[in-house]
């Protein structure tokens, strides 16, 4: 290789070198508390209280760098970054639910059979009570009736008592059994009602959407 040649090479990598610096180099700026106006090769510590600007050689912008918080500070916009994550998630579960309650319940006929087969279990059982207790009342009726007419031994008469009690005390959990149903029936049929407002928005808003755009 000639000494002309190994000179241009040289120099070739020389510029690049320069050039690849020059472009990695950073300046920081920013004016201080006493409005000085300060720059720097790295973050310039007198203006850790406000924003600094990283700036290309060219001076252009490349950044601008937020001021370093104190703990309060941090501490405050931590929890200002948490409320904000758990409503953005909140938001995202919310879209979730919607999406999967149009998808269960694409009208509200389907929503009205979901109700009846979720009442229908809570209705059979308080009819059931009901029965039982009209029959536990007819027997209660026959064994007053046996107690006032009958002049039975006193053995007899401790037996339809302990009768009669045991029939009351029957009636009794009937009655409650009727009371406990009829609070779920009440529960189930909030839970539906609340679901059909929410519904009734939902299928709205889904029909605004697909419904055709006019052009005029």
């Amino acid at each position: 290789m000639s000494a002309l040649l190994r000179h241009v090479v040289l120099a070739c990598a020389l510029a690049g070198a320069v050039a690849g610096a020059w472009a990695q180099s950073r300046i920081y700026s920013c004016v201080d508390a006493k409005g000085r106006r300060l720059t720097s090769d790295r973050a310039i510590p007198e203006c850790s209280d406000r924003e600094q600007k990283e700036l290309s050689p060219l001076g252009t912008v490349r950044r601008t760098i937020p001021p370093t918080l104190t703990p309060a500070e941090r501490a405050v916009k931590d929890e200002q970054d948490r409320k904000l994550a758990e409503e953005q998630q909140r938001q995202a579960e919310e879209k979730r639910t919607q999406k999967l309650l149009v998808a269960r319940y694409p009208s509200q006929t389907a929503h009205d059979a979901e109700r009846a087969k979720a009442l229908q279990p809570v209705d059979e059982a308080i009819a059931s009570s009901r029965k039982r207790i009209a029959e536990l009342q007819d027997q209660q009726k026959k064994l007053r009736t046996q107690a006032d007419a009958t002049k039975a031994p006193p053995e007899a008469v401790a037996k339809l008592k302990r009768q009669l009690e045991d029939n009351e005390q029957q009636a009794a959990a009937q009655a409650r059994t009727v009371a406990t149903q009829e609070e779920e029936k009440a529960r189930i049929t909030r839970r539906y009602d609340e679901q059909l407002v929410r519904l009734k928005r939902l299928w709205g808003q889904q029909a605004a959407a697909s419904a055709p755009v006019t052009v005029r």
